[in-house]
């Protein structure tokens, strides 16, 4: 039991210790030349472009269900339900929108980019990188952090203004507001900031996704179980860490509101 426990310990350790080199290797990396257009453009389409479908889709629907569960419990309770607009909007621009768009884009990028790293891995086509003198934390990992940190934060802004947009249509059309209500009453609860901290929220999750799924892809084991294994385990961690990041970030916001 001892020596398990041990295994566990040195194993973790080791864990940690190679993340933590990755994260400072490849932000090292990303803010010094030369930068690689090209593979950064391509995996900005594939990122954000070919996101945005599924994230308005999701989004849309829980801006919905968001609206009209806020606006039956305040009828509830308060007997009257004509801050839902303005509440609903806080709740979008801090919190939904920014996580909503982040565990999105993990589930179907950072899980396309664990397998493919992970396949190069196995594959030995990392290796042959190393061999011909190319840091593969340069090739590899660093287009895919600048792309994803750039295309969260656009998909953040994006899935904002879907959330924002069905959530009026809904008070509109079943709640039986107008949309010049519904904008005044946003206005009274929603300010600037709140789309720019959703902003710094975007960017910070958009940069645990490569890194957490191409750490999972260079520790990938032999085999297609070993592939799975990298995948599941690298959409099960980002998404770990994007909700512990999310409380933090609002921790600190929230001493500037």
């Amino acid at each position: 039991m001892i020596e398990a426990i041990g295994r566990n310990v040195i194993f973790s350790w080791e864990w940690l210790k190679d993340f933590l080199l990755l994260w400072v290797n490849a932000f090292a990396n990303a803010i010094t030349p030369p930068f690689r257009k090209k593979d950064i453009l391509a995996q900005l389409y594939f990122v954000a472009n070919q996101s945005l479908p599924i994230v308005a889709l999701c989004v849309s629907f829980a801006a919905i269900v968001t609206i009209i569960e806020a606006s039956f419990h305040m009828k509830l309770v308060v007997k009257d339900d004509s801050l839902v607009p303005g509440f609903a909007a806080l709740l979008i621009l801090r919190e939904l929108g920014a996580v909503l768009a982040a565990l999105l884009v993990t589930s179907r990028v950072g899980a396309g980019l664990a397998a493919e790293v992970g396949s190069m891995k196995i594959t030995e086509q990392i290796d042959a990188l190393k061999a011909l003198g190319i840091d593969p934390v340069r090739f590899l990992v660093v287009p895919r952090l600048i792309a994803s940190i750039l295309g969260v934060m656009v998909l953040t802004i994006f899935s904002n203004f879907v959330c924002i947009l069905g959530a009026m249509l809904v008070s509109i059309f079943s709640l039986g507001f107008t949309a010049g209500a519904f904008l005044s009453a946003m206005n009274q609860f929603v300010e600037f900031k709140d789309l720019l901290f959703a902003m710094i929220k975007g960017a910070c999750f958009g940069a645990v996704i490569p890194i957490v799924s191409c750490h999972y892809g260079f520790r990938c084991e032999a085999g297609a179980e070993g592939v799975g294994r990298a995948t599941t385990n690298s959409v099960v961690a980002s998404s770990i860490l994007i909700i512990i990041l999310d409380f933090i970030l609002a921790w600190i916001f929230s001493h500037f509101y």
